[in-house]
């Protein structure tokens, strides 16, 4: 059996590739956190290479950004390829099956507004640094209405 399932954050904004039969993929490299520790209390990481095709890469380019956290489930894949010196390489990769979307909301929404609204980038920022002595002050992304009855939902 071949299964790993994993949970990290993207270490680099994901980039969409096509291959010549236009089908589409996206290698991002995944942060996982050890359970245990080392002799000085420190949490080891692990650099995890990921492969995801189709749907799959076209979800995780558009909505996933550079530290956002993933769940990601699929299986273990070993490559080779010959370098033009003609040393051989191999690569060990996981190939996504699925990828589940681990941030909060308000962190996705931020993320969204960031990418579409870029002249806004340092909105956030300033408007975190400015009431952090607020506690009580609400985020722009929080004023919604809250007071939803069962009716008006979809399911």
């Amino acid at each position: 059996m071949n299964r790993v399932i994993l949970v990290g954050r993207i270490t680099k904004d994901p980039e969409l590739r096509r291959t010549n039969s236009d089908i589409p993929y996206c290698f991002f490299t995944l942060a996982v956190n050890r359970r245990y520790q080392n002799k000085n209390g420190e949490k080891q990481t692990d650099f995890i290479n990921c492969v995801a095709w189709r749907q799959t890469a076209e979800l995780l380019a558009r909505y996933i950004t550079k530290g956002s956290q993933i769940g990601v489930e699929g299986q273990i894949q070993t490559r080779t390829y010959d370098e033009p010196t003609g040393n051989r390489r191999y690569i060990t990769e996981v190939v996504c099956d699925s990828i589940t979307f681990l941030d909060t909301r308000r962190q996705a929404d931020r993320d969204s507004f960031r990418q579409d609204y870029g002249q806004f980038d340092n909105y956030f920022d300033n408007y975190n640094d400015n009431n952090k002595e607020n506690k009580n002050h609400e985020d722009p992304f929080l004023d919604i209405d809250t007071d939803i009855s069962s009716d008006d939902l979809p399911f």
